[in-house]
C-alpha cells in the first residue's frame, strides 16, 4: 500500500443517503469543475494486458512502494470541513452470507488486487511489475473500480500504467489460477483522475476512479514452455460480485473498515504480512496531520498497521458483515508512523468532498462493454 500523510476530515455525519435508487448519482456538489477531471483511455490493448498477467508473474509482481509513508510523532492536525452538503450512492448486488450472526468479518468480494506494469519500462522485466489494491464501486454500467491515483498514475513519468487489470476477491493459494480470480480479470478501459494529483502531485486528491472491460475468465496451460490460454466473457464487474456504495462530504470522525493486500515492510524491516490474502482493519477515523512534503492537508486516518501492497483500498463505512457491503469513504492511501518507533500504526485517506464526487460521477456514468 502506498502511503504518504495528509489532514483529511472526513464528513461522516449519519448516513442520510441523498440517492435512493442503485445506479443513480446525486447530491450537491459544488466544488471540482469539469475541468479538473482527467479521463485518458487506457494505452494498453485489453486482450494484451490480460494475457500479460501469467501465473508466474502475478507471483513475481511486488507491492507498489513509493516510500510513500510519514513519521509525524509530536504533530498536531486541525479539523477540515465538507464543501457542501453530504451525498450517497448506495450499493449494489449485496453478497448473501449463511450466519445470520457472527464475530467473524465476512470479506467483501468487491475487493480485489490490481496489476499494472511501469510506463516507458521493459515490461518483461519482473522490477518493473507492480501491484496494489482496489474494490468495485457502484456505477451506472457496473464497470467501475475504485483505487488511489498513485495506483493508477506514475508521476516520475507522467503518464499512466500499463498492462492494468482487476481482479476482485484475489486470492494467491497454492491452487490452479481459477482460485486466484475467481470472479474473472477485468482490463481497464477508461482512468480518471482529478488533475491536482495528475499536474500537481497533490495527495488531497490521491483516488481514482476506472472503467474496466466486462470480464475474462482465463485457463493456461504451458506447452513447450510458453503459457498459452482460452478465455471465456464472464461479463460484468458489478454483476459478478456488486458494487460498493459512494458517500462524501462527511464527518471526519467515523467508524470504517479498510481492506486491502498489504504485503510490505515496515520501517525497521519488519514485514508482518505477505500479501497473498486479503486482510482489514477497524477504527475510528480523524483529521491527519498536515505534510508539506506531499502537498498533503485533507487527510483521515485511523489506527491501523497496514504497510505497502494495501494502497488503494477501500475505507467502507457502514460496512454490514452479512451483506458485504457499505459506502466507499475513501482508500488507503498514506501509512503513518504517529510515534516515531520506525512501525505504521495508521493509514490515511483523502478526505472525499465534491472534488471527489465529480470525479466519480463522470466516471460513473462511462460505458465500457466487451473487450475489443
Amino acid at each position: 500500500m502506498q502511503s504518504r500523510a495528509r489532514r483529511i476530515a472526513i464528513p461522516l455525519a449519519g448516513l442520510a443517503a441523498v440517492a435512493m435508487t442503485a445506479g443513480t448519482v446525486t447530491g450537491a456538489a459544488n466544488a471540482a469543475a469539469p475541468s479538473d477531471i482527467v479521463s485518458k483511455n487506457a494505452a494498453t490493448p485489453a486482450e494484451q494486458a490480460v494475457q500479460f498477467w501469467t501465473p508466474d508473474r502475478v507471483k513475481k509482481a511486488t507491492d507498489y512502494d513509493a516510500a510513500l509513508d510519514m513519521s509525524t510523532k509530536g504533530i498536531k492536525a486541525s479539523a477540515d470541513k465538507p464543501d457542501g452538503p453530504p451525498g450517497s450512492v448506495p450499493p449494489s448486488g449485496a453478497q448473501k452470507t449463511t450466519a445470520k450472526k457472527s464475530k467473524q468479518v465476512n470479506l467483501p468480494n468487491t475487493v480485489g488486487r490490481v496489476f499494472f506494469t511501469l510506463p516507458r519500462t521493459d515490461p518483461r522485466d519482473p522490477k518493473n511489475w507492480r501491484y496494489c489494491s482496489a474494490t468495485s464501486v457502484q456505477s451506472k454500467y457496473r464497470n467501475l473500480v475504485a483505487t488511489s491515483a498513485h495506483c493508477v498514475y506514475d508521476t516520475k513519468k507522467n503518464t499512466f500504467y500499463d498492462n492494468w487489470v482487476f481482479i476482485p476477491s484475489y486470492w494467491d493459494g497454492d491452487n490452479a489460477w481459477n482460485g486466484k480470480a475467481p470472479y474473472g480479470i477485468y482490463a481497464a478501459k477508461t482512468f480518471n483522475a482529478h488533475d491536482d494529483f495528475v499536474v500537481k502531485e497533490d495527495f488531497d486528491y490521491d483516488y481514482a476512479f476506472v472503467n474496466v472491460y466486462n470480464g475474462i475468465k482465463v485457463q493456461w496451460e504451458k506447452v513447450g514452455g510458453r503459457w498459452q490460454w482460452t478465455k471465456k466473457n464472464v461479463g460484468r464487474l458489478g454483476d459478478n460480485v456488486g458494487g460498493q456504495g459512494f458517500t462524501w462530504n462527511r464527518n471526519p470522525k467515523a467508524n470504517v473498515f479498510s481492506f486491502g493486500y498489504p504485503a510490505g515492510e515496515h520501517p525497521d524491516g519488519d514485514k508482518p504480512y505477505t500479501g497473498r490474502t486479503m486482510k482489514w482493519c477497524y477504527g475510528t477515523t480523524k483529521p491527519m496531520p498536515e505534510a508539506k512534503k506531499y502537498n498533503l492537508q485533507e487527510h483521515v486516518g485511523f489506527k491501523c498497521a497496514f504497510t505497502a501492497g494495501a494502497s488503494g483500498g477501500p475505507f467502507l463505512y457502514q460496512y454490514k458483515s452479512a451483506s458485504r457491503t457499505g459506502y466507499l469513504v475513501g482508500v488507503n492511501s498514506i501509512a503513518w508512523d504517529t510515534d516515531g518507533n520506525d512501525r505504521y500504526d495508521h493509514i490515511s485517506s483523502p478526505y472525499f468532498n465534491g472534488d471527489t464526487y465529480n470525479v466519480y460521477k463522470a466516471a460513473a456514468n462511462r460505458w465500457t462493454g466487451n473487450m475489443p
